[in-house]
């Protein structure tokens, strides 16, 4: 079967897709009169091209590129508008979209941990030491209420041998 859809809709589509907010892809294809399938599909196809190469030969996706490499990034494409700008995308495995975020978190003075992984590190330690706090705080309730018990019975069997 040919394909039904141009290059430049794809990527007008995938475009509309990244930049949806809050809203799910089913409703963007659903806009696009276009099968959910499909347009994940072209997500798929076009994450998988657009990873880039680093110097070293490695892939290198959108968030492996480090602020340094963001601002040159930022710097090259800032006069590109348009069809310049969408090839300069393509010629480095990013999106448009991927330039606004760069732009906006650069923009916003605020230092966002560069990787999901160690914010995801940091909830799992903190996870465990809540759960750990948890448990010492029962075992400290648990042993003031065994000394209070044993100062009663002693108090007890003190008034008993009288």
């Amino acid at each position: 079967m040919a394909n039904q859809y141009t290059e430049a809709f794809i990527e007008q589509a995938l475009v509309k897709v990244y930049s949806r907010g809050n809203r799910t892809v089913k409703s963007v294809a659903e806009e696009l009169n276009v099968n959910v399938h499909t347009v994940k599909y072209w997500m798929k196809r076009k994450e998988s091209s657009a990873v880039g190469v680093s110097a070293d030969g490695k892939e290198r996706r959108p968030q492996d590129w480090t602020a340094e490499q963001q601002l040159v990034a930022l710097h090259e494409t800032h006069a590109l508008s348009g069809e310049p700008l969408q090839a300069w995308c393509r010629e480095h495995g990013l999106f448009a979209h991927h330039l606004i975020s760069w732009k906006t978190a650069f923009c916003a003075d605020t230092k966002v941990a560069s990787c999901g992984r160690e914010i995801r590190v940091l909830k799992d330690e903190n996870d465990q030491l809540k759960r750990e706090l948890s448990r010492k705080e029962r075992a400290l309730a648990e042993a003031a209420a065994l000394l209070i018990l044993q100062k009663k019975f002693r108090a007890l069997w003190e008034d008993e041998v009288k």
